[in-house]
């Protein structure tokens, strides 16, 4: 399906939509398009090797348990 042809047919969904719905579209739009930008600067294979990374470190041991990081907290 043409960008076009997907511009036609949402626009036809969002004419049939009262206001309330409208707005609610466009906030979720907005919303999925911000989700898009905080991400755009890393690549999958760059997520992926982070991801990697922290697992040889948890396997290793170098990390802070839940209940050790909660007595942390608590002295600040």
């Amino acid at each position: 399906m043409s960008a076009a042809t997907l511009e036609k047919e949402m626009a036809g969904y969002f004419i049939q939509l009262n206001d309330a719905e409208k707005k609610s579209v466009v906030q979720m739009l907005k919303t999925f398009l911000q989700g898009k930008k905080e991400h755009a600067g890393i690549s999958i294979e760059q997520y992926n090797k982070e991801l990697e990374d922290a697992m040889k470190r948890i396997d290793a041991g170098d990390f802070t348990a839940h209940e050790a990081l909660e007595k942390e907290i608590a002295s600040w």
